[in-house]
């Protein structure tokens, strides 16, 4: 286990003693090693689902604690193999890919259609699948953002994949498609017997004004986690909320002072808190984003990340570039430090 009062340095106790205000901790459900029988088993969700969801938490080395640790790569078509691998060419190849997720004791793998199919075979019965339906690519000149269906649920079901993910990026002028579109692969899912997990970005130039990264406040994103809950997303990825006050600075959309004054603050965990509220008070599971890799930093970043999301209420991280784009050895020993947390008993919800 990794000392995660000094990884965190001046932040430990800012971070491992503050006790959330606005919305306490008594009113979400929790994530715990009874999650699916205590919640998602109230559900529609079939029994095939809730096989499948209780074999991502059943894996790795959270494996009984309500918590998980993903390994996504499909950056591979999001940015480009060259910006993704050329520090780790090694990940070009799928089955070092499922590889790392095995050795670094990861509850499941989340990749692309074509990664997750070419070693299906060898390891779609070892580690569950999640297999990434949209992507959006780069190669197109200009380039444009949009997310693209570049498979079918049929054929993530017929290689084995225990569940699917999709991004919609709210927000952008093709968010109306993107949401009919996984909408309706999630319900051919759930009809298959597979768990779905949305990544809810927020994605619009607009939403950067005088230098503040909106996509990033607590009030939009936590209204994205909102919207994904209601396509019926069991898992909801997002990235962590660095501000508040969206909707006021941009002057659109609804909210009300409550939400700035009362029920959060300016603290990560308050700010986070309202992403786990927005998915129904924890019925659906929050998972946050590791970020992109920036090197030296990368560890204290990522326990610093699965600090706030555990003490948030959320159900763990996903970790990807800052994992991959290293050797494999520094890759397995970032992936459990982040596991670290989650294991850590003294660590518990603000």
């Amino acid at each position: 286990m990794i000392d995660i009062e000094g990884v965190l340095g001046d932040e430990a106790k800012d971070l491992l003693a503050h006790v959330a205000q606005g919305i306490p901790k008594d009113g979400l459900v929790l994530p715990g090693p009874d999650f699916v029988e205590r919640v998602v088993a109230a559900t529609d969700r079939s029994p095939r689902v809730l096989r499948n969801l209780q074999s991502l938490f059943d894996h790795g080395r959270l494996a009984g604690t309500g918590y998980v640790s993903i390994l996504p790569v499909d950056q591979g078509i999001e940015h480009s193999t060259a910006s993704a691998f050329a520090s780790n060419p090694r990940c070009l190849d799928p089955r070092n890919i499922v590889e790392l997720a095995l050795e670094g004791g990861c509850n499941a793998v989340a990749s692309t259609l074509g990664v997750l199919g070419a070693v299906s075979r060898q390891y779609a019965h070892r580690i569950p699948f999640i297999v990434k339906l949209n992507h959006n690519e780069l190669l197109t000149y200009p380039n444009h953002y949009d997310q693209i269906m570049f498979g079918n649920v049929q054929q993530c079901f017929d290689l084995g994949a225990a569940g699917v993910g999709a991004t919609v990026y709210f927000g952008s002028e093709q968010s109306d498609r993107q949401l009919r579109e996984v909408s309706e692969a999630f319900a051919q899912a759930h009809t298959l017997g597979m768990f779905t997990v949305l990544w809810c970005y927020l994605r619009n130039p607009a939403f950067k004004k005088d230098g503040v990264d909106h996509s990033l406040s607590a009030d939009l994103t936590g209204q994205a986690n909102h919207l994904g809950a209601t396509i019926q997303a069991d898992i909801v990825k997002q990235k962590q909320p660095e501000s508040n006050g969206g909707y006021r600075a941009l002057d659109f959309g609804r909210t009300d002072p409550l939400l700035y004054s009362t029920l959060s603050t300016d603290h990560p965990i308050d700010l986070t808190r309202w992403q786990v509220a927005n998915c129904y008070m924890g019925r659906v599971g929050l998972i946050n984003s590791g970020g992109a890799s920036s090197g030296q930093g990368d560890l204290a970043q990522a326990v610093r990340t699965a600090v706030i999301n555990k003490r948030a209420g959320g159900t763990g991280l996903i970790t990807g570039r800052k994992a991959f784009q290293r050797p494999t050895g520094e890759g397995v020993a970032l992936l459990n430090a982040v596991q670290d947390v989650y294991l850590d008993d003294s660590i518990t919800v603000a």
